[in-house]
């Protein structure tokens, strides 16, 4: 048996969450109490009610590009499509991509947009030896723009295939996104509405903004027999000095940090490493498994996980690992809606 088997679970297929309701803060909130190993049914929309004044939010603004592209070997005219990942130093891109049959390097794809028509090429410069695709857009537009207009979602695939609809646009994003670069969305902040925020400040509960944008190790399974030979693709955050003097202060006072993401934890922990949360920016590949000592988390908010993923492990290690699974099998008994588009879980 290999340390993952530890984090599988069963879960019927009309669980997973096909689409986000309605109104995003009427999501079904499983709180989970580490010091009474108790467990309470809520919603989101309570959050006021459930945290105290003088908590502080920590959310993560980074925001979903429309990753996802779609085009043909201009050569061969065999079907291509690309995940993009991010722009290096020299203006490359990388993505993860397949196509029909193998490509060389200086052969070209030609991007179709949404309507199927013709638009930009990508030139293949090198493959890396993780899989990853180098390119470069012939006309030298920028990779955001070029992003915005040709690109789509990128959906996980257990939600229609990956096929996005145009709602998904707005509907996969955090309100407060703002700084372009994920490929994947922080989905425990989809839960969020401006009301909501504009309630929690009301009570005393300040949002911190940190940023971490999601890259390639979300689509990457956990492989290894053993949890301690997974290796973590590095994902780019930061924490500025405004930022971490808010929580410096949260905690002086007395409040409590909440994390509202898996994201918002590795950033956080990622900039207290040394033992004292600081301001903090760069490439991050902190893996959070047992035994791990959390230096700057008090709390979290997170959506349900996907068994065998470090995302789960990075729950079942801040929780309580019995604990946890019994939450898990509390929310599938009482039928919550399961991953990016379903409900979340307070662990306090």
């Amino acid at each position: 048996m290999s340390d993952l088997d530890a984090y599988d679970y069963d879960l019927p297929r009309h669980l997973i969450a096909l689409e986000p309701l309605a109104n995003r803060a009427d999501a079904r909130l499983l709180v989970v109490d580490r010091a009474s190993g108790s467990l309470a049914h809520s919603y989101v929309r309570d959050l006021p009610q459930i945290l105290r004044a003088g908590d502080v939010l920590v959310l993560n603004d980074t925001k979903v590009v429309p990753a996802r592209l779609i085009g043909y070997r201009t050569l061969t005219g065999g079907h291509w499509e690309g995940l993009f990942l991010r722009v290096d130093e020299q203006g490359l891109w990388r993505l993860l991509a397949r196509s029909r049959g193998k490509m060389a390097c200086g052969e070209t794809i030609t991007l179709v947009n949404e309507r199927g028509q013709d638009d930009a090429r990508l030139r293949l410069v090198d493959r890396m030896p993780d899989g990853v695709w180098v390119m470069h857009a012939e006309s030298g537009e920028s990779a955001f723009p070029l992003l915005e207009r040709l690109g789509r979602v990128p959906l996980p695939p257990y939600i229609r295939h990956g096929e996005m609809q145009p709602a998904d646009r707005q509907r996969y994003q955090t309100v407060y996104a703002r700084q372009p670069g994920a490929v994947a969305a922080p989905t425990a902040g989809l839960h969020f509405t401006p009301d909501l925020l504009r309630r929690l400040e009301e009570t005393g509960i300040k949002p911190c903004f940190v940023t971490l944008h999601v890259g390639l190790d979300t689509f990457r399974p956990v492989t290894a027999e053993r949890l301690a030979e997974h290796k973590m693709h590095s994902e780019w955050g930061q924490i500025d000095p405004a930022a971490a003097e808010q929580i410096a202060a949260c905690r002086h006072q007395g409040g409590r940090i909440v994390a509202i993401g898996t994201t918002s934890v590795r950033v956080l922990e990622s900039a207290a490493a040394d033992g004292q949360l600081k301001p903090w920016s760069g490439s991050t590949n902190l893996f959070i498994r047992p035994p791990y000592t959390f230096r700057a988390v008090d709390a979290l908010l997170t959506n349900f996980h996907l068994p065998r993923t470090t995302l789960l492990v990075l729950v079942r290690t801040f929780g309580g690992d019995e604990l946890i699974q019994r939450a898990y099998d509390d929310a599938i008994r009482n039928e919550y809606r399961f991953y990016s588009y379903g409900d979340a879980m307070l662990v306090l």
